[in-house]
């Protein structure tokens, strides 16, 4: 790895531009030079002695607002938390800030991290980069809008039922759901702690690959935390798919798509298989019930995290969010119970397809970003559209590469989705390598609105 110089003065260009154009898309709700620079400065510093600090050494990354940072004001996106100071850092920041990372802000996010449309109760509305009358998608909306802005190189996003992959898929960049467990979650506020997993969204592959490689890793004090044998072929050069079992879902996954987003993912299999991939029709018959299932386990988690708050704080909740949050109270226990053995049932359907191919293509969403105004009713109603193929992976717990495809006739990009067995991001990464080295969606610079 050849050693970046002169760190400071990008950051400080970052945090200029910063300045200068987030007003527009508020993706940045807490600015942190005081993070940056320093660490910028070591970054330089260590680069004249002809060192390296890390992986990540000089690379400018975001934090979504849910994931601790010592000292600095993580609210979450909501009310509840407008003044909350974080004591110490999350494990996943602590990793970032020791592979050479430079924090340049907290990004914005749906309240609570609950919706697609990444309205912050601190913050205000995230937009679009690529029109900013529509979202950015949701609840990691500004992670995304940040890289998609070109304000830092990547950023930390959290997903439950798609909060990575969709926002990346909504602003034109790449975003990596790990497998459920990979990367530690202490030390940020979830929706369902049995769902909720912290992971990178950037605009290359490659870079997705090295903050992984950092982030990985068992903790000790956190529940979820999973001891995983960590691929070293994240790391590696290989952009070849040759010989590489795709499966392109049908059924559930092809029903009311918009025809730009059909098409874009056609292309993507044509392309894989020009390539070398060999393509192989598959289906889910209960694709649709795996949505209903992760619904009914997501809201009634969600609702006992915030039990006390849903009671005794409700004027700091947004209506959208409190609507879409009550209906977990009007679920039964044998119907959460019912909902954990079809879990169960699905991981083992997904464990039999995963014998027969190395990895899933499918529309990350299937629709481009919905104009804000759209998604201001009701908030259960435009994400259950938005994450309608995402929430059966979050469901399993396996992980889910984004990557943009493409753009829609009204100008808005498209993202197709991989996903793989538990544990093999490297298939994944592999996959995205070689689609981002034959193509240049993911080099498409969003309108510059200064």
């Amino acid at each position: 790895m050849s050693v970046p110089t002169a760190t400071l003065a990008r950051v400080d260009a970052l945090l200029d531009r910063q300045g200068r154009i987030d007003g527009q898309f508020r993706s940045i709700v807490t600015p942190t030079p005081m993070l940056a620079r320093p660490a910028a400065e070591a970054a330089d510093a260590a680069a004249a002695d002809g060192l390296t600090l890390g992986l990540l050494h000089g690379m400018a990354i975001a934090v979504k607002d849910n994931i601790d940072t010592a000292g600095i004001r993580t609210a979450c996106g909501s009310a509840l938390f407008a003044d909350r100071i974080a004591v110490e850092d999350a494990p996943v920041v602590t990793r970032l800030k020791g592979a050479g990372a430079a924090i340049v802000g907290k990004a914005a996010m749906m309240e609570l991290a609950f919706g697609i449309r990444s309205l912050d109760a601190v913050g205000g509305q995230v937009r679009n980069p690529w029109n900013p009358a529509h979202v950015p998608g949701g609840s990691s909306g500004g992670s995304a809008a940040a890289v998609a802005a070109g304000l830092c190189d990547a950023a930390l996003g959290t997903d439950t039922g798609g909060s990575i992959r969709v926002p990346a898929a909504f602003c034109g960049v790449s975003g990596l759901r790990p497998t459920f467990g990979r990367v530690p979650n202490r030390g940020c506020l979830p929706v369902s702690e049995s769902f909720d997993t912290i992971g990178p969204i950037a605009r290359h592959v490659a870079d997705l690959a090295r903050i992984l490689a950092v982030l990985a890793g068992p903790d000790a004090a956190d529940p979820s935390s999973r001891a995983m044998p960590t691929d070293l072929g994240w790391l590696g050069r290989e952009k070849d798919v040759r010989g590489l079992r795709i499966g392109v879902l049908g059924g559930f996954y092809a029903d009311d798509v918009d025809a730009d987003v059909a098409r874009a993912v056609a292309a993507v299999g044509e392309g894989l298989a020009a390539l070398g991939a060999e393509l192989v029709p598959v289906t889910l018959p209960d694709a649709a019930a795996a949505q209903e299932a992760a619904t009914t386990i997501i809201y009634a988690d969600a609702c006992a995290l915030h039990a006390e708050a849903l009671d005794t704080k409700r004027q700091l909740i947004s209506p959208a969010v409190y609507d879409r949050m009550i209906k977990g109270r009007t679920l039964s226990a044998p119907a959460y119970a019912a909902a954990l053995r079809f879990r169960e049932r699905w991981q083992r359907d997904l464990r039999a397809l995963f014998a027969t191919v190395d990895a899933i293509m499918l529309p990350a969403s299937p629709e481009t970003a919905p104009p804000i105004e759209a998604a201001s009713g009701d908030l259960h109603v435009s994400t259950r559209n938005a994450t309608r193929f995402t929430y059966g992976g979050g469901l399993a717990g396996i992980p889910g590469l984004a990557l943009p495809c493409g753009f829609a006739a009204n100008g808005l990009p498209i993202g197709v989705l991989f996903e793989a067995a538990w544990g093999n991001e490297a298939v994944l990464l592999r996959t995205g390598e070689a689609w981002q080295a034959s193509t240049a969606w993911h080099k498409a610079i969003a309108p510059r609105r200064v």
